[in-house]
């Protein structure tokens, strides 16, 4: 920039007022706003105010420097002395210049650093008696070694600076006075005001060169960041640039080969017919409408368009429709029962009135079924057969082993993979909304820290709630009550209180030997031969070889086992006719070991319970009845009851309270009372792998006790079962049905019961009371009379 004085004289502005006399120690101070003028530096203010523009224009008249001195708060209009900071820079105005907005600039080159001394009254612009401040020319190693270390740095920031010039970096690079090039890179760095001021301020030339080393760290790091950022912004720009452009060409080639806007155009247009067809309710509608609208704005390549899409493909898809009535015929669904089950006479009767009631109240809410039975009695085709006898379609939704609620309710759609619960899930597959749904299991239901299914299954088979059943998936209501649950179960223990007192339940009794030989006679043979790839007519059973596999070859409520053997069979035929070594099989009892190997279940009463100390007992399993062992045997010692067999609690109770009650009645029992004094009493169940518990072997247990002392062996041919209390009373059990046929199937002919279950002996098969005999027993005396003769 020229500094000669024709060239500054053509561009400054006077204003005619009259030059002050100003002393020669003294000085015109121009106080400025955000600004730092570093000593060599030239540099343009704009001067607005009334006191700044005086004392410039006085400064150009009489051709002397200035001090640009900073002010400290920048909102004060009119600064006096304590406004100010104490060191500046004394400069020289190059130019002054008045642009026709009115605006003043003037251009000053910084000469060194000076200290306010003491401000001068009588003026219209701050004055001032200055000290002028020299910079220090000693220079030390450690010096030295800074200033190359802020040159390196200083030059590090200015790579990161846009538009920089080759002259300022020729300039960093050949400056060697330390006070230069700090002053240098403070003016040229973009640092803080306050940082700027104290760079001015700080007069030893270490303390400087590591203040602006600092500062120029600090801003190092902060641009190199911004760097970073900048660089994965353009990444992520350019790869959508891209992925845009691609998807622009793509979309042209589509327009040539006729698909392109039109194929995706149609796919939303599919979408809005759909909709409209569903008859959704208005708040489904308005909903899948909203969806649809946001799809159309949405790229096809989103993650987002995907999700969506998948969203309206359920909604359109679910059943909303209001269900057809029901077309139920008593007589033909009486047909159909009959035709698929054999036995279950209670349980039909009990589906009948339960359809006779749909009939007749169509728009009722009629019970929740619950079937509760042991594995293989029929649960799950009785809910497809009361399906057929409605008219209706028939799905099943498993839940055995469902531990998070989100099986039952579904996921939030903002989650990677999301889909509606079971419930949901069944009703799309089944493709109508009054559709018969068995939910299998439901006592195997399982929690954890996803939430308790069985909680969220309250509503579902409420019929009171469940007409706006929110899936968390739809986040709609959808309306459950015009479908009919139907559910299963092994054991109710397991059922929650509040899920089984929604529902009815209906026990399902284990087959006796000639229910089992029917329906396999019926249902099973013909099945297996079918799965076996066999004809009619090339393998046949006779009704020995069907009730030796019963009797020998199985030992459960159901017939699932006894279908496999059956299906063993039918494998072993299959075998030699495709040999060609037989064209058709007779099947026979006495072919039965070479085909499903030797006998499996023996009748072990009379082989058991033929000396003192054991005892038959009935117990109750999951599975159905079963047959149960008492033993019992004495042993020198100091009167300590030993139990063993995996007891429960109760269990072992029970034999405790037994105990007691063969002391007590030792008199009655023909005993001497020293004889319990002496002895250590083991009592065992056999089975000892499987846990055992419950109160109903009290008086087995007993009479196991009772023949233990008393040396005479129980009856081979009695089961018992009971509770007993230390009173010597026969307390009522369960389970009255399936101990009963276990007995029959174990070769029991006599069953002693208690006396108050005598009304459970209604739901007791035909067959059953007719082949065994039944003793009701008021107390232990009872069983002593009845199970050890004299």
């Amino acid at each position: 920039m020229p500094t000669d004085r024709s060239d500054r004289n053509r561009d400054r502005v006077t204003t005619g007022a009259s030059i002050l006399v100003i002393p020669e120690d003294a000085m015109v101070i121009v106080p400025v706003r955000n600004v730092v003028l570093f000593p060599g530096m030239i540099l343009p203010l704009t001067i607005g105010r009334e006191q700044p523009i005086l004392a410039a224009q006085q400064a150009v008249k009489t051709e002397r420097p200035v001090g640009i001195l900073l002010q400290r708060d920048a909102g004060v209009e009119v600064p006096g002395p304590d406004d100010l900071c104490l060191v500046g820079t004394v400069a020289n105005i190059l130019r002054y210049v008045t642009l026709p907005d009115n605006t003043h600039v003037i251009v000053c080159q910084g000469l060194q650093r000076f200290r306010i001394a003491e401000y001068l009254s009588g003026y219209p612009f701050p004055v001032a008696r200055i000290g002028r401040i020299d910079e220090p020319e000693a220079i030390d190693s450690e010096v030295e070694a800074r200033t190359i270390q802020l040159r390196e740095r200083a030059l590090e920031v200015l790579q990161f600076l846009p538009q920089v010039s080759q002259e300022l970096l020729g300039a960093v690079k050949s400056l060697v006075q330390p006070g230069a090039l700090t002053d240098l890179v403070a003016s040229v760095a973009e640092l803080k005001i306050a940082e700027r001021q104290q760079v001015l301020e700080t007069l030893d030339l270490r303390r400087r060169l590591d203040l602006v080393l600092g500062c120029l760290q600090r801003r190092l790091e902060v641009l190199r960041l911004s760097r970073e950022i900048d660089e994965r912004a353009k990444a992520s720009i350019d790869q959508h640039q891209r992925e845009y452009l691609l998807r622009e060409q793509l979309k042209s080639i589509q327009k040539e080969l006729g698909e392109g806007e039109a194929g995706n155009s149609s796919e939303i247009e599919a979408l809005r017919k759909a909709i409209a067809e569903a008859e959704m309710p208005e708040e489904v509608a308005t909903q899948a409408n909203k969806e649809l609208k946001r799809l159309e704005r949405m790229s096809d390549g989103s993650a987002e368009y995907s999700m969506i899409r998948a969203y309206l493909d359920w909604l359109v898809e679910l059943p909303w429709k209001e269900p057809e009535p029901d077309r139920i015929e008593i007589g033909e669904a009486r047909r159909i029962l009959e035709g698929d089950h054999f036995g279950l006479d209670q349980v039909k009767k009990r589906i009948i009135e339960f359809l006779a009631v749909r009939k007749l109240n169509p728009g009722g809410h009629g019970p929740i079924l619950c079937f509760v039975g042991p594995p293989g009695v029929g649960k799950t085709s009785l809910g497809q057969s009361i399906a057929r006898a409605l008219g209706r379609k028939f799905v099943r939704a498993s839940l055995g082993g469902c531990h998070d609620e989100a099986e039952i309710r579904g996921h939030r759609r903002t989650y990677i993979g999301a889909l509606p619960g079971n419930i949901i899930q069944a009703i799309r597959k089944a493709g109508s909304r009054g559709c018969v749904m068995m939910l299998d299991e439901i006592d195997k239901l399982g929690s954890g820290i996803q939430g308790d299914p069985s909680a969220a299954l309250l509503e579902v088979l409420d019929p009171e709630q469940n007409n706006t059943f929110r899936d968390n998936y739809l986040a709609l209501p959808y309306d459950l009550s015009r479908m009919l649950f139907i559910t299963t179960a092994n054991v109710l223990d397991n059922i929650p209180g509040p899920l089984r007192d929604r529902m009815e339940i209906i026990q399902l009794p284990g087959y006796t030997q000639e229910e089992k030989r029917e329906i396999a006679r019926r249902y099973l043979v013909g099945r297996q031969i079918v799965q076996n790839g066999l004809k009619e007519g090339q393998i046949e059973f006779s009704d020995a070889s069907l009730t030796a596999i019963i009797r020998d070859y199985t030992r459960e409520a159901g017939v699932r086992s006894l279908e496999r053997q059956i299906g063993a069979v039918c494998r072993r035929a299959a075998v030699n006719i495709a040999e060609g070594t037989l064209s058709a099989m007779q099947v026979e009892e006495s072919d039965l070991p070479a085909i499903l190997g030797p006998v499996k279940y023996d009748n072990e009463v009379a082989l058991r319970t033929g000396e003192a100390g054991v005892a038959t007992g009935l117990a109750w399993t999951p599975v159905g009845g079963d047959i149960l062992f008492i033993e019992a045997s004495r042993t020198s010692g100091d009167g300590k009851l030993i139990l063993t067999g995996q007891l429960g609690e109760v269990m072992k109770e029970s034999a405790q309270a037994a105990l007691t009650l063969a002391k007590t009645r030792a008199a009655s029992l023909g005993l001497d009372p020293a004889s319990f004094e002496k002895v250590n009493v083991h009592v065992h169940v056999p089975a000892g792998a499987i846990p055992k518990d419950g109160p109903s072997a009290g008086v087995a247990m007993f009479i196991a006790l009772a023949s233990l002392f008393a040396e005479r062996p129980v009856r081979n041919d009695t089961a018992m079962t009971g509770e007993i209390s230390l009173r010597g009373l026969v307390l009522p059990v369960g389970g009255i049905k399936d101990k009963v046929l276990a007995a029959m199937r174990a070769g029991i002919q006599r069953v002693m019961l208690p006396a108050r279950n005598r009304r459970d002996l209604e739901e007791v098969p035909a067959e059953a009371k007719e082949k065994l005999e039944f003793i009701f027993l008021e107390n232990v005396d009872d069983a002593v009379r009845n199970a050890m003769p004299r």
